[in-house]
């Protein structure tokens, strides 16, 4: 059976973008079937840095809505979304397109995005480092879990807690 890969592309002009800044939002779809988990880290290294980004993550279909539960809206809404997760400035307020608006299954760190967010630290990244590993441009390619990201799991929300409470610049939650 015949199971495409869909990578598109947009633009998107700099006022609603981190420091103002134009950016290219690039999509793909891949089915979650054995093989292409295991391709995911290498497809999205291979976009991320081909299109020289600063950032990216490889989640599953409908992780988009869970995130957009975290963006804070209001400066007097909830600390923590419905899932207990962190609240998230909108990408617009965060100060450099260098720092991800949100954590993902798979996240590829430029090399100055990693340096925004302090990665890594050997002393406080024993665990991600495990999961993690250095890519061509310098960069990082980070695995939270290992499977994806499912929001049912407990297991997996405590992972993506303790990945937001290491890293507070994820999202703009604190100065980089």
């Amino acid at each position: 059976m015949a199971r495409p890969v869909m990578i598109s592309g947009r633009g998107s002009s700099g006022r609603l973008s981190p420091g103002g800044q134009a950016r290219l939002d690039v999509h793909a779809e891949i089915p979650l079937d054995a093989p292409a988990i295991a391709a995911a880290a290498a497809v999205l290294e291979a976009v991320a840095e081909g299109a020289h980004a600063h950032w990216g993550h490889a989640s599953p279909y409908g992780y988009g809505s869970e995130v957009a539960q975290q963006f804070r809206r209001s400066p007097h809404g909830p600390e923590r979304s419905p899932r207990g997760l962190p609240m998230l400035n909108l990408p617009e307020k965060l100060p450099t397109p260098a720092i991800p608006w949100f954590l993902g299954w798979l996240n590829y760190w430029s090399a100055a995005t990693a340096q925004a967010i302090g990665f890594p630290d050997p002393a406080r990244d024993t665990e991600l480092l495990t999961q993690a590993r250095r890519t061509a441009s310098g960069g990082w390619i980070v695995q939270l879990t290992d499977v994806p990201l499912a929001y049912d799991n407990p297991a997996h929300l405590d992972t993506l807690r303790r990945a937001y409470e290491r890293f507070p610049q994820i999202g703009g939650r604190a100065a980089p």
